[in-house]
């Protein structure tokens, strides 16, 4: 059954608050994650996907657009965008201080390989998280899903930064972007199959407008981010 459409948009607005709670929880994760990466440990990097919050700000986004709820689409981006931010400044600074082999490091390595693989986990991690929304599965379990698309490669565009690895940085961006992208996409498609939309005609008016814009978008980007990987492939 589809959770009370006030209990999910309640929710979905905490998570969208760019608070202390929020903060504390990406700079740990994103340390945790550049630890885990520089020293090729899973299980370290595992932990930091279990803490990172990354999953609370994109969903609102989707819900937001949704809704055509222009407000809660802008605080969600915000507070994304801080995240990341946070995140690429807290580890580059560690991948300056730090000496590490980058190369050397098979969980670093693997975010940056961009293949039609990492979009599809990438969409998938997208529509669990909004299904879990809609349907009560475990947030803990498509948090850590949805932070395997996003923690990982903006710590490993932090540290390969501050290595002074180009390479391996624009790829593990590109890798980010596509996340970011495929994650939003999922969400907002599955939202909208879901028949999750605003209860007032007027506000359906607005919202089935704001959906087309936001799949539209995200659309096109996806596919001009898969040319740019099947190019470089």
């Amino acid at each position: 059954s589809m959770a009370s459409r006030e209990e999910l948009y309640n929710g979905v607005v905490k998570d969208a608050r760019l608070d202390q709670n929020f903060m504390v929880l990406v700079l740990l994760s994103a340390v945790v994650a550049a630890i885990g990466l520089a020293s090729d440990n899973v299980a370290v990097v595992i932990g930091a996907m279990v803490i990172a919050p990354l999953l609370g700000p994109n969903l609102a986004l989707a819900v937001g657009s949704a809704l055509g709820d222009r407000s809660l689409m802008l605080q969600a981006a915000i507070t994304n965008f801080v995240g990341l931010g946070m995140t690429l400044l807290l580890t580059i600074g560690i991948g300056l201080l730090w000496e590490f082999d980058a190369l050397a490091s098979e969980e670093l390595l693997s975010r940056t390989e961009i293949n039609l693989a990492a979009i599809a986990l990438a969409l998938a991690s997208g529509a669990a998280a909004v299904l879990s929304l809609t349907t009560g599965l475990s947030s803990t379990l498509v948090g850590v899903m949805v932070a395997v698309a996003l923690l990982p490669p903006a710590a490993t565009v932090g540290i390969t930064l501050g290595a002074g690895k180009f390479d391996l940085a624009s790829n593990a961006a590109l890798l980010l972007a596509v996340n970011i992208v495929s994650v939003n996409l999922a969400a907002q498609v599955v939202l909208l199959l879901r028949g999750f939309r605003p209860r007032t005609w007027h506000e359906r008016k607005t919202a089935t407008q704001s959906v087309k814009i936001t799949i539209l978008g995200w659309g096109l980007m996806l596919a001009v981010l898969t040319a740019i990987i099947l190019a470089a492939n």
